[in-house]
């Protein structure tokens, strides 16, 4: 995929002044080098709520480059990175964050926005979770059984953040896997699971950004919104030129500082505010959230 980002044509033109032509020759002929480019693989989160469609032509504009936002899951944007088809990540699973870096993939990890995962539902909320903790609610939805449960069910950090949730509730997530209809796999990024949560009536997990974003075609209501356990925090990651060839070292350290800037983080934490009343993200600017 970043092999034909990356190809690089050298054009030869011999240029015609005034109303005449003039003939080639070594001092006439100029080579056009083709516009530097950066693919950053990111989570479908920050894509879904539109954040990269401002931040994109803003970078774009201050390095003078073409940058290519590869969304997908953030299980598939870690192994883009891993086989060189991007430059830097940003995504949103901590633990397998610092698994790149342990196995040398990543040179280290910049948080750089975080909120809040929330469990969503119907407004009539059959399963009478609302308010409960959110490994409460995760032990409500599995004995009864009955309500649908939408899952991502597709490796990425909202994924690994549910079953940490099940896990936090007492439940072996193979358990759950297999327990029933009530329990669906969508294998599909944030924004089409939430709608598929609107149209079964059913329950998921979600950020809270896309949550917002995706409200007015989904009808659900937030059920759950606090805990320590429901912590979104979005890094920028730094991946290693001396275990991956061919990566835009340079350019991703580029990406780095813009997304640290003072300048993109009061961006960051504005993004929202206008449509929804209230901020998708919350600007950290480096330093790990707790809570």
């Amino acid at each position: 995929m970043k092999n034909v980002f990356r190809i690089s044509l050298a054009i030869l033109a011999c240029v015609a002044i005034l109303s005449g032509s003039i003939s080639c020759s070594g001092s006439d002929v100029g080579v056009l080098k083709p516009q530097e480019r950066l693919v950053v693989a990111t989570t479908s989160s920050l894509y879904d709520t539109g954040l990269w469609a401002l931040l994109e032509p803003k970078f774009e504009d201050k390095y003078m480059v073409e940058l290519d936002v590869l969304y997908a899951n953030t299980g598939i944007a870690i192994e883009y990175g891993k086989r060189g088809d991007a430059d830097v990540l940003a995504v949103h699973d901590k633990a397998r964050e610092l698994a790149l870096i342990t196995d040398g993939y990543a040179i280290d990890r910049y948080p750089f926005a975080y909120n809040y995962f929330v469990i969503a539902g119907p407004a009539s909320d059959p399963a009478g979770i609302k308010g409960l903790s959110p490994e409460a609610a995760f032990k409500k939805l599995f004995e009864n059984k009955t309500d649908p449960f939408i899952s991502r069910g597709d490796n990425s950090g909202t994924h690994s953040k549910e079953k940490a949730i099940w896990l936090a509730a007492g439940f072996e997530y193979a358990d759950v896997q297999k327990s029933g209809s009530w329990y669906v796999e969508g294998g599909i990024g944030m924004g089409p699971a939430l709608v598929m949560a609107g149209q079964l009536n059913g329950y998921i997990l979600s950020d809270i950004g896309t949550f917002l974003a995706y409200k007015g075609e989904t009808g659900l209501a937030i059920l759950v919104d606090t805990g320590n356990i429901m912590l979104n925090v979005y890094s920028i990651v730094s991946l290693s030129p001396t275990k991956i060839s061919g990566i835009n070292s340079t350019m991703a350290q580029n990406m780095v500082d813009f997304l640290l800037s003072d300048e993109i983080q009061k961006v960051i934490g504005d993004y929202g505010v206008k449509d929804y009343g209230v901020p998708l993200f919350t600007p950290c600017a480096g330093n790990e959230p707790t809570s």
